[in-house]
């Protein structure tokens, strides 16, 4: 995995895809601070709050480095992509596409109870300045496929069975995509504060073996919820932050 650093944000990243990287960390002398909103805001209105949340933090738009969304129910491929162009023109606007790259790492998840009624934020991270402060990142979210491909569906593990053999193969998937992020930026689960499963399906039998691998180090939550495309079944992400605030 390459990694390039967007100095105008104060952060390296994973190079990804078009609509994020695989992972950010936050430069030395400065930390990653994830704001989480107390119900999804729509994506337009979520943007405009970003922009005045780091106004007020005198920070630059190019230090948005992370965000976390919620969308009604799993995109077709198409409409993925049509989502992303649209998502992707405001960090244009903002100076945050850079040398082709989208340096910003994103999850976007589909509760599957109580989901929006359109693509919004739960979450975004920034870098600040701060003395000594530990290292701190944001892995991006990953489902059972490769990414970068011209699709997403002839590249899933175990495409269309959600028996709990499936389930455990598209778990170890996504498990090492997480443990690869992770080892590029320099990190391993012992330095993670949160880990986050988005998935509907039972994956208790694999829980123990996720947490002898160290995942729950810093806590791990179960999101019931969908990964962004049609027939991807497991997601996950991860993070390492000290700073958490509520909008």
């Amino acid at each position: 995995m390459d990694i390039r650093t967007f100095a105008p944000g104060n952060y390296r990243f994973i190079e990804g895809v078009s609509q994020y990287s695989a992972g950010v960390a936050a430069l030395d002398g400065h930390e990653i601070v994830r704001v989480r909103f107390r119900r999804p805001v729509p994506l337009a209105e979520g943007f405009r709050r970003v922009e005045t949340w780091l106004g007020d933090a005198g920070r630059p738009l190019t230090a948005f480095c992370a965000c976390e969304l919620r969308s009604p129910e799993p995109f077709s491929e198409e409409g993925f992509r049509t989502f992303n162009q649209r998502y992707t023109e405001t960090l244009d606007r903002w100076g945050i596409l850079h040398d082709g790259w989208n340096p910003v790492a994103r999850s976007n998840v589909c509760p599957e109870i109580g989901a929006p009624a359109e693509p919004g934020f739960h979450a975004f991270c920034y870098t600040r300045p701060a003395k000594a402060a530990a290292p701190s990142f944001i892995i991006a979210g990953s489902g059972e496929t490769v990414e970068g491909q011209a699709n997403y569906r002839d590249h899933i593990v175990r495409l269309g069975d959600i028996g709990a053999g499936a389930i455990r193969e598209k778990a170890e998937f996504v498990l090492a995509a997480m443990e690869a992020r992770l080892a590029a930026l320099g990190f391993g689960w012992s330095d993670t504060t949160a880990a986050q499963v988005y998935t509907v399906h039972d994956f208790h039998p694999v829980v123990a073996d996720m947490v002898g691998r160290g995942v729950a180090d810093g806590g791990m939550t179960w999101h019931f919820a969908r990964p962004p495309v049609v027939d991807i079944e497991f997601e996950m992400d991860c993070r390492g932050v000290a700073v958490e605030q509520m909008a």
